[in-house]
C-alpha cells in the first residue's frame, strides 16, 4: 500500500488520539503536502522539531494499529464487500438470462445495500 494512503488511513482511525498540535502538524505534512520548512515557520520551531513530531506521531499511529488492527480489519472488510458485490452482480446477470427477473431484482436490492455500505466508508 502507498505510504501516503497508509498514513492517511492510520490518521483517520487513530488521529484523535494525538495531541492537537500533533494533529495539526500531521495534517499539514500529509494532507496539505507542506514541507518541513513551511510547517516550522507556521509553528515557529525548527525543521528538526517538526520532523521529530512527525516521527513520534507516526510511531504512535503505527503502534495503535499494531495493537488494535482497525485499519487492517477495515481493509479486509472492504475487500470482502467488493467481492460480494461482484458475485451478486454476476448472479443477478445469470438469473436475468434465465428469465428469473424476480430473483434478479431481489439480488439487485441486496447489491444496492452492499454498495451503500461501501459508499459510507
Amino acid at each position: 500500500m502507498d505510504k501516503t494512503l497508509k498514513m492517511s488511513l492510520l490518521f483517520d482511525f487513530y488521529g484523535p488520539l494525538l495531541t492537537e498540535r500533533q494533529q495539526s502538524i500531521y495534517e499539514m505534512y500529509f494532507h496539505e503536502d507542506l514541507s518541513l520548512g513551511e510547517i516550522s515557520e507556521e509553528f515557529d520551531v525548527s525543521r528538526q522539531a517538526v520532523y521529530d513530531m512527525l516521527k513520534r506521531s507516526t510511531q504512535t499511529l503505527e503502534q495503535m494499529e499494531g495493537k488494535l488492527g482497525l485499519v487492517e480489519r477495515y481493509q479486509r472488510t472492504q475487500y470482502a464487500m467488493e467481492s460480494i458485490n461482484g458475485q451478486l452482480q454476476s448472479l443477478s446477470s445469470t438469473l436475468e438470462r434465465l428469465g428469473r427477473d424476480d430473483l434478479a431484482a431481489d439480488l439487485r436490492g441486496i447489491q444496492d445495500k452492499v454498495k451503500a455500505l461501501l459508499a459510507d466508508d
